[in-house]
């Protein structure tokens, strides 16, 4: 018997639903997304970013993550910890100062120290591996060079400190190209180039600081992801994702190849947090965060 190519198409997404695992598709449309998808593989364990779902509660996208299969939140507030770790999630990343006022200005040195301390201590209560750190905006009359040796001298600071109690600051490089959204992008970000973030960490010279590899915002600024992501890989300690451009799905209408990144990810033998940190534009977040679950289940 024949059957016309719309006829294959359909008996394939019908196995696809009916399977218990489904094959990571780069640039898997919505219309695609399968409504009751949960992780099989977890090759990649995946996290996700509160941030971007508000003002859906922790509460309540830490057991929309739990049901699909994801096994931590981050980017909440600390006085939710308790309450999404009873759930059955971990807590993937701890937040300390923001990306506005970090060590790139020395004024700044005394509240990021403070706050980098208190980030590592409540990592330690709850288990997290990691705490977030930035190399905050570029002032003026503060030169290249300077900017750099400031953050390092900061870094070195409280490193010791977090080597004692076995957590990571990992660095997150942030893109300044966009400038459409105060959260798609950060013109003026000192640390906008990664391979300038990775020299400020060698220069640290420690094995606990370590790259928050923010996909989205390196497609924007360097690309060449999988190259950098295998060079790389002794200093990635953390990873984000978002669709480019826009920082929405990873469907149809951006560019990144997630499955293909997320397979790079895995051949490295990284077994850290990969976190969705895309901004929902679907009617359905639920949707959109499953979605993107099952691109990244490679």
């Amino acid at each position: 018997m024949a059957f016309s190519r719309r006829q294959l198409l359909q008996a394939a997404g019908a196995a696809g639903l009916c399977g218990t695992a489904s094959t990571a598709r780069a640039q898997l449309p919505a219309a695609q997304a399968h409504a009751n998808f949960k992780i099989a593989k977890g090759r990649i364990r995946q996290s996700v970013m509160g941030w971007c779902f508000k003002p859906m509660s922790a509460g309540e996208l830490a057991r929309h993550g739990r049901d699909m299969g994801l096994v931590g939140i981050e980017g909440i507030s600390w006085t939710d910890y308790a309450a999404v770790r009873e759930l059955g999630l971990e807590i993937s990343l701890v937040g300390s100062h923001g990306f506005k006022q970090g060590p790139c200005t020395r004024d700044h040195h005394e509240s990021c120290a403070t706050k980098l301390r208190e980030g590592i201590d409540r990592a330690v209560d709850v288990g997290c591996p990691s705490v977030i750190t930035f190399t905050g905006m570029r002032e003026q009359g503060i030169t290249d060079k300077r900017g750099a040796q400031n953050c390092v001298d900061l870094w070195k600071s409280v490193i010791g400190y977090a080597e004692e109690r076995n957590v990571n600051l990992c660095l997150e490089h942030l893109n300044s190209r966009d400038d459409t959204h105060p959260m798609k992008g950060h013109p003026g970000y000192f640390g906008d180039d990664v391979d300038f973030c990775v020299d400020l960490i060698r220069r640290v010279g420690s094995p606990n600081m370590k790259l928050l590899f923010d996909i989205y915002h390196v497609q924007i600024m360097n690309g060449d992801l999988i190259r950098r992501i295998r060079q790389y890989q002794d200093l990635i300690g953390h990873y984000h994702t978002a669709g480019n451009p826009g920082r929405g799905e990873l469907d149809d209408t951006q560019e990144i190849n997630y499955p293909a990144v997320m397979k790079a990810i895995v051949a490295t033998g990284y077994e850290g947090f990969v976190a969705q940190e895309f901004i929902p534009t679907w009617d359905d977040k639920v949707k959109a965060l499953r979605h993107a679950a099952e691109v990244c289940d490679v």
